[in-house]
């Protein structure tokens, strides 16, 4: 049984009330939560008296990362990532690799002490990207769809070939050998490995998702997929993030044949919490283990600790405004082909992605989960500086790139390309006309009363022209605005039910089980109402 001392209850109060500070900030300062979290965690760092938490770096990765990467991978447009395969490939292969090298070179030359295997690994820690403050911003701001897709499947594809980097080097420092050639047929073998059983996983999660009908064991099943894909690929050497994602993103493409309403609303609003809790679980760990790395690097100075960590910093933000715009443009130069196909964006394009380069949770969990020691139980070489600089890239490329998105966004002038609202008129049209067409077909059923019918087909036929007058130049918005007004009455009657029935529940008239069943049904009505 835990038993916790007076001051160890204080200090896990202040934790707690920092976690609170930061939900109740974050939408009063409209700032995505991944800046906050890094702030706080570097917060925590100074605050005197906080234990010395620790937890064993082999557990990091698979304890966090799998479910991470299968939700990332889940929530994946499979579609945007065929369509954009060619960018997204530059960026999450070639980049990584560049900026794994690039990082390796200078952390080699420039930082003392860093020899050349832990250059690479801290090259490979600090290449992947996190798309979630970047995006998060630019949805709001009304970046063009294209280059938001960009920035997701590249994220989502750069932390398996990141990982994957990452593994090889972190075996190289243990173990003391490496063969290229060798670890050039490995990394064919893991990729194609980690695919098959990923695949596999996915296929199997799937048939028995499609016999399963109850909410809280398919979410449970959800998030142990990517346990599944992870660990047997771990265990047979293979690449463990590629069986992850890949089970992710079948999972996900199946999915509406899998779920009910119930558990789509259920599992959105789990996931959302969970990834929270995990990432920052992350940045606070990493709070609690800076004095401890501080310790461990008291040998060298202030002053050559941050100047260490401007470069680094400064490499990873430089070689990705570097790749970007040769990527964009000498594809199309070279091969006439694509550019017929796939004509050459303006300027502002690359410009926006080479500064979304924002990095997070995995280059945390991939810092944090580097061995204590080599196989000759020697420490590892580096390593406090290797998690130490990877918090600073993580700082740098969220605080500076993250807080600057809108001011960037405004300078390129983008402006939302309306494709995204498009498609979902097209598919809200297309919806109302199934369920008339679906209505014609019933109407002649005994069970189908023709006063209901009716009333449904005015509904669905308003519905669909409400929508059809958004692709018109000449209409005036003014069914738009009936639209407005009947949602807004409709909100006011459910808020009313809703009073009805906390009076009754008040009054003992009712039971609480009652009470939420009825909230429960509100609530769903409430939450199809657009405004």
């Amino acid at each position: 049984m835990l038993a916790f001392s007076h001051h160890e209850e204080l200090q896990l109060l202040g934790l707690l009330l920092a976690v609170g500070v930061l939900l109740s900030l974050a939408p009063t300062l409209r700032i995505p939560y991944p800046i906050l979290l890094v702030l706080g965690g570097l917060a925590l760092g100074f605050v005197p008296g906080l234990p010395d938490l620790t937890l064993a770096p082999e557990l990091v990765l698979v304890a966090i990362l799998p479910p991470l990467l299968y939700y990332a991978a889940f929530s994946t447009s499979l579609r945007d990532l065929r369509a954009n395969t060619r960018p997204i490939a530059l960026l999450s292969i070639g980049l990584v690799i560049v900026t794994t090298v690039a990082v390796a070179v200078v952390g080699h030359y420039a930082i003392e002490g860093l020899p050349w295997s832990s250059a690479f690994v801290l090259g490979a820690v600090v290449s992947p990207t996190d798309p979630i403050a970047a995006t998060s911003m630019a949805h709001r701001l009304g970046v063009p769809r294209r280059l938001i897709a960009i920035i997701e499947g590249e994220s989502l594809v750069n932390d398996a070939s990141a990982l994957v980097l990452y593994k090889f080097a972190v075996t190289a420092v243990v173990t003391g050998s490496f063969s290229i050639w060798n670890g050039g047929f490995r990394f064919v073998v893991n990729v194609a490995g980690g695919l098959a059983i990923g695949l596999a996983v996915g296929y199997a999660v799937r048939q028995v998702r499609k016999r399963l009908d109850y909410p809280p064991g398919e979410i449970t099943l959800a998030l142990l997929t990517g346990y599944f894909a992870y660990l047997p690929a771990d265990a047979a050497g293979l690449s463990a993030v590629i069986a992850a994602v890949t089970a992710g993103v079948y999972v996900g493409w199946h999915t509406p044949e899998l779920t009910t309403v119930e558990t789509r609303l259920q599992g959105n609003a789990f996931w959302e919490i969970l990834a929270f809790l995990l990432n920052s679980f992350l940045f606070v760990l990493v709070g609690l283990q800076l004095p401890h790395i501080l310790d461990a690097l008291s040998g060298r100075s202030a002053r050559a600790l941050l100047g260490d960590a401007v470069l680094v910093s400064g490499t990873v933000i430089a070689i990705r405004m570097l790749w970007v715009y040769p990527a964009t443009y000498v594809p199309r130069w070279l091969f006439p082909s694509i550019q017929r196909r796939d004509p050459a964006p303006p300027w502002q394009a690359p410009a926006f992605i080479s500064w979304t380069g924002m990095r997070g949770a995995v280059s945390l969990a991939a810092a944090l989960a580097i061995p204590l020691t080599t196989d000759s139980g020697a420490p590892f070489p580096g390593r406090d500086l290797i998690v130490f600089l990877a918090f600073n890239v993580i700082l740098a490329t969220l605080v500076l790139q993250g807080l600057s998105i809108p001011f960037v966004v405004r300078v390129l002038g983008l402006e939302d390309d309306g494709l995204g609202q498009k498609e979902e008129v097209k598919a809200r049209i297309y919806a109302a006309e199934a369920a008339i067409d679906r209505l014609d077909e019933l109407g002649h059923e005994d069970w189908v009363n023709p006063e209901t019918a009716q009333r449904l087909r005015g509904l669905y036929t308003f519905r669909r022209s409400r929508f059809a007058a958004r692709f018109d130049s000449t209409d005036d918005g003014s069914l738009d605005v009936q639209s407005a007004n009947y949602q807004r009455l409709r909100r006011e009657l459910l808020d009313a039910e809703r009073r009805a029935v906390v009076d009754l529940r008040s009054e003992g008239r009712i039971s609480d089980e009652v009470m939420r069943a009825v909230e429960h049904d509100l609530d769903l009505e409430d939450s199809r109402l657009e405004i």
